[in-house]
């Protein structure tokens, strides 16, 4: 009963909860490889490999779909096009003040998110058009590659990718209500986590073959320790505010004066910066790489411009990291609403006057909010740095970077935070007995 490991199987629902997430991982996973029906798998294997080292942005989109973007398989768009609509109507929410009022009505939020998925669909089958056009471009490098003519298969694959990302949204949202953990954030997690064996063999072949220098090898990996570490470390600093509260009478009681604090962490958004950035900066990616596959095009020059190699691609990446950092800490923490509660509940901080108090969070979000974001916005980098410096394939740099890293420790934290809560529900001790876990839902 000590082993926390035990005890979270010995729960029934906490029992129930992980073996249904290990169960709808296993489906993502078993639906990344299925390809699209009408093309030929073992052509478009030969295509791949015989790409050399790899093709920088096909590794990038590999990345967030855990794999099934090489596959062309039917979940090959992973959970990226839900994403990106998700940052578009949290956009339109702000410009359109209409709009926001009718996500606060009753069964507004459902409507929203009604839209929201309408919108997934639409992102879908615009992607979809480009994967048609990348495969007519794999099509002229290789013989045979497809089944079927050409536009039977661009509506083959508008068809089955888009139910496919309309499927992992359902699972997601299953996850979410009947698992463990966000399962948006689960399914990104859990397709980095199936990369890893494959990058790491793929690392220590080229070692043994002697196209990489085996004191570049353990660099990297002492630098993959030190950015977990890093991580880690951000994630779970704060900043606390302390709040008091006067003494009041509630019916027939007198409650006490309460002494507390408000946590502000040093990146309140966690690692939504780097999903939302990624998000936005691989949809034009994606377009223009399936579209100008030929390289002669204006498009492939675009595509090329967009490489996660690229100067233009890292400060496009940086810039709208630090926005997206500020721009959900507004919508998460919002100082004006915090300083009503305080006041509303009476209470104050020391030494700021009661209509001062919006001023004083404002000025220490941003003081918080932008050292986090350049933070965070670094460690994102990371793998362009170590691919340029130390010539690691960018299959492996990405999948042992910051991106990688910095979701694969956000979520984890997160869903052991939950895991711990609900064994604390039920009486068992936490998964650590030192110190506590400090989560966000991502």
């Amino acid at each position: 009963m000590a082993n926390p490991i035990v005890g979270m199987f010995r729960i029934k629902e906490l029992r129930e909860r992980i073996l249904f997430t290990f169960g709808m991982l296993v489906v993502f996973r078993i639906g990344a490889v299925f390809p699209i029906p009408g093309i030929n798998v073992r052509e478009l294997s030969r295509f791949f490999m015989s790409q050399g080292t790899g093709n920088p942005i096909v590794d990038y989109l590999d990345f967030f779909a855990g794999g099934a973007f090489s596959n062309f398989s039917v979940f090959m768009l992973g959970i990226m096009p839900y994403i990106t609509m998700s940052i578009i109507m949290q956009l339109l929410l702000i410009v359109f003040p209409n709009l926001k009022k009718i996500s606060q009505e009753d069964g507004g939020r459902k409507k929203i998110q009604k839209w929201q998925r309408y919108g997934t669909v639409v992102v879908c089958i615009v992607q979809a058009l480009a994967v048609g056009q990348f495969a007519r471009y794999i099509d002229r490098q290789v013989e045979n590659l497809l089944y079927v003519n050409m536009f039977q298969f661009t509506l083959i694959s508008i068809l089955t990718v888009t139910t496919g990302t309309m499927f992992l949204m359902w699972i997601g949202e299953q996850i979410t209500k009947r698992g463990v953990g966000n399962g948006i954030s689960l399914l990104i997690y859990a397709g980095i986590v199936a990369r890893l064996p494959d990058a790491l063999f793929q690392l220590f072949r080229m070692m043994r073959n002697g196209e990489i220098n085996p004191v570049f090898v353990i660099i990297v990996l002492v630098m993959f320790v030190g950015i977990v570490a890093l991580v880690v470390f951000e994630q779970q600093g704060q900043r606390k505010i302390p709040v008091n509260y006067a003494k009041r009478v509630v019916g027939r009681k007198m409650y006490g004066a309460q002494n507390t604090y408000i946590p502000f962490k040093i990146n309140p958004s966690g690692v939504i910066p780097v999903i939302f950035a990624s998000s936005i900066l691989m949809f034009p990616m994606q377009i223009a790489q399936s579209l100008g596959g030929d390289g002669t095009s204006w498009l492939s020059s675009v595509a090329n411009a967009l490489s996660p190699q690229s100067l233009l691609y890292n400060i496009l990446y940086v810039f709208l990291i630090v926005f997206f950092a500020y721009f959900y800490t507004q919508v998460t923490l919002n100082p004006i609403e915090i300083a009503k509660q305080i006041r509303e509940n009476g209470g104050s901080i020391p030494g700021i006057r009661s209509e001062k108090i919006e001023e004083h969070l404002t000025r220490i979000l941003n003081r918080i909010v932008l050292p986090g974001s350049l933070y965070l916005a670094f460690i994102a980098v990371t793998p362009t740095l170590i691919q340029l410096a130390f010539r690691i394939p960018s299959s492996v740099a990405y999948l042992m970077g910051g991106t990688s890293l910095l979701i694969m420790v956000g979520v984890g934290l997160d869903t052991m935070t939950q895991i711990e809560g609900l064994l604390k529900m039920h009486h068992h001790e936490g998964l650590v007995k030192r110190g506590k876990l400090r989560g966000r839902n991502l």
